[in-house]
């Protein structure tokens, strides 16, 4: 295997695998503020000095020096070679291990040496700016973007003289051709007539560091308004693009601090941020926000915000990092997004509003909910039930890539509160205030004043069959058990009992009805009763009864399946109170949540069989673990 092979494959363990994991396995360990903290697996200690820095991706014994990251504590904690190593890392990231070389051991202690070439190349940059040559570099730092001698230090900016200077520079320093070239420090022209030659040339730089720090690439900027405006290294040993996010280095420490992390646009933002105090900033390098930099940014902080240019590009920017970030969505770990007006970069807005006026935006934000609902419905013909229906089509299809089970559902739910909202508002409900989609309560039963509830057959209250409660529901219970036994293989049949439920209280249709459509209706001729259903209750101009709410649907198409619904029937027969039925029709939704969740389970140990994806797997087990909660829930009940 190529030395670059290997150490793409080594940074996807790293990415995958936390920290924390593999030392945890060997040290018990306590999470004290941003790190953790356990005795040291090295030598003998009474004291914890030994800590694991999970953002930074290594571990450090402040007794007796101990420092690496999961290959070498594997190597030394476990006393495992380096192949034996990477082969368990492999295993535990359910990666395929690939085929390597015996050179490849000595290839990885080379990338030390790049390092160093990368940092005189650094060296080389920073001291041209300060050469006459680089006047035109140190002006437009200083003068066009206002920049302080400090900034450009911290920032360690240079500048890239029109020659050939930086390829003699590091050849006097016994640096070959070959390393400059893997490094992306000069280019090679197709024509072997023509010599080799710097790579970057006139252009102001800007050095890019790993998160440990270490110089591994450059953006180099021009100065005139000419195409492109940005040439950045290309791919090398060192160096993807797609796994970095520019500054995380400096901005890493502040951003714990502040419990906060910018992404914006470039580098220049960045540079920009924090010179006006918002030194928790990060740019992509050159390309869309990818998932592993989203990995990587929560890391550092759970939630962090998206900050955009208010144009075009910018709307078209946040719509591809939805995209991006919508398979990968984990509890407690989103995005944020933040447009700035009048089509302004940061650096601009900054220099018109001030620090202050920027602070304030930052508490503006929109959540990634907000922009996935935007992305599909603004603009977009909702004139006709058929285009409605394409529009909550294609939410819940990208909805439904979302691998984490949790996340996806209360997505689902969110989605489909907000397609009610805009689409089926009831006339009676109309006059009413109705809250906005993202302020909509959870908690529906408390909307129903269980107390003021009149019996549907509005007979006196002495009238009624009375029974004390427990003997009335375990009768329902009974007939309703007997019922389901009857129907072999219906994979609706708790269904059914909660629509006849709605059908005898037509009030519990509105903290029942988003859930049903969650879960899910198989047979169709019982979907469009339900549709029928919960679409007569709310166009009604007045509210229903059980009894006028059944006499419309039997009205329609739906009539039949109405007539040839025992559970119906049944509940018809019985007198109770809407607080016995409400109990069993939450039996009813945790049984076919059960038995959902057993059939996905079931299908996607199936598909891990066939294909296996780490995103499946990871729903796999999600799913598992929600499916032991549930049973350790029943136990606990019984």
């Amino acid at each position: 295997m190529a030395s670059d092979d290997l150490q793409r494959f080594l940074d996807e363990l790293r990415a995958r695998i936390p920290i924390a994991d593999v030392v945890g396995a060997k040290v018990k360990l306590v999470k004290k503020g941003r790190e953790y903290q356990g005795l040291c697996p090295f030598h003998n200690e009474k004291t914890p000095s030994f800590t694991v820095n999970e953002a930074k991706g290594f571990y450090h014994c402040f007794g007796c020096g101990a420092h690496g990251d999961i290959v070498k504590f594997e190597m030394e904690a476990n006393g495992l070679p380096f192949m034996d190593a990477v082969q368990k890392l492999a295993h535990q990231a359910g990666l395929q291990m690939p085929q390597f070389s015996a050179k490849d051991k000595a290839e990885q202690e080379s990338k030390k040496s790049l390092y160093e070439i990368m940092e005189q190349a650094c060296l080389f940059f920073q001291r041209e700016l300060r050469m006459p040559s680089g006047a035109e570099g140190l002006k437009y730092f200083s003068q066009k973007r206002g920049l302080s001698k400090e900034i450009i230090e911290k920032f360690r900016l240079g500048y890239a003289p029109n020659n050939n200077g930086l390829m003699a520079h590091l050849k006097s320093l016994g640096v070959e051709e070959s390393d400059l070239k893997d490094l992306g420090l000069i280019a090679i022209p197709e024509d072997e007539k023509k010599r080799p030659h710097d790579f970057f040339r006139n252009r102001v730089m800007i050095p890019i560091a790993n998160k440990q720090g270490k110089i591994i690439a450059f953006g180099g900027r021009v100065m005139e308004k000419i195409e492109p405006k940005y040439l950045n290294s290309p791919e090398t040993p060192i160096f993807n693009k797609r796994r970095n996010l520019y500054n995380l280095d400096k901005a890493r420490d502040a951003a714990y601090k502040e419990k906060k992390l910018i992404i914006c646009e470039g580098y220049m933002d960045v540079i920009a941020l924090d010179r006006y105090g918002f030194s928790y900033a990060v740019a992509p390098l050159g390309t869309a926000l990818t998932e592993e930099q989203i990995a990587e940014a929560w890391k550092v902080c759970a939630e962090p915000i998206l900050c955009l240019d208010g144009d075009a590009p910018g709307i078209k920017a946040a719509m591809r990092a939805v995209d991006r970030v919508l398979p990968i969505l984990k509890a407690g770990y989103s995005l944020k997004f933040l447009f700035l007006p009048d089509n302004m970069d940061p650096d601009e807005y900054l220099q018109a509003h001030g620090a202050v006026s920027f602070a304030a935006l930052m508490n503006k934000t929109k959540p990634l909910i907000d922009i996935l609902w935007q992305k599909y419905t603004e603009h977009e013909d909702s004139s006709t039930p058929e285009k409605k229906a394409l529009i909550e089509q294609t939410l819940l299809t990208e909805v439904n890539k979302i691998a984490d089970y949790t996340v996806r559902n209360y997505y689902t739910r969110e989605i489909k509160n907000r397609i009610y909202t805009a689409f089926k508002q009831s006339p009676w409900q109309k006059n009413k205030e109705t809250p906005a989609p993202m302020e909509k309560k959870e908690n529906n039963h408390a909307e129903i004043p269980i107390k003021q509830v009149q019996p549907t057959n509005q007979q006196p209250y002495r009238a009624r069959n009375f029974q004390p409660r427990q003997t009335l529901a375990h009768n329902i219970v009974s007939q309703a058990e007997n019922l389901r036994k009857s129907l072999n293989n219906d994979t609706d049949k708790n269904i059914r009992f909660i629509i006849a439920a709605e059908l005898i209280y037509p009030e519990l249709i509105d903290v029942y009805e988003e859930q049903i459509y969650l879960d899910e209706i198989e047979d169709e001729s019982l979907k469009e009763l339900q549709m029928v259903i919960a679409d007569t209750y709310h166009e009604a101009e007045e509210k229903l009864s059980g009894e006028d709410l059944a006499k419309e649907v039997e009205k329609s198409n739906a009539g039949k399946t109405l007539k040839n619904l025992l559970e119906w029937h049944m509940l018809k027969t019985k007198s109770f109170f809407i607080n016995d039925l409400r109990k069993l029709v939450e039996q009813n939704l945790k049984e076919n949540k059960r038995r959902n969740l057993e059939k996905e389970i079931k299908e996607l140990t199936a598909e891990l069989k066939q294909n296996f994806s780490e995103g499946t797997y990871y729903r796999l087990e999600a799913l598992k673990k929600e499916q032991a909660e549930m049973i350790e829930a029943a136990e606990l009940a019984i």
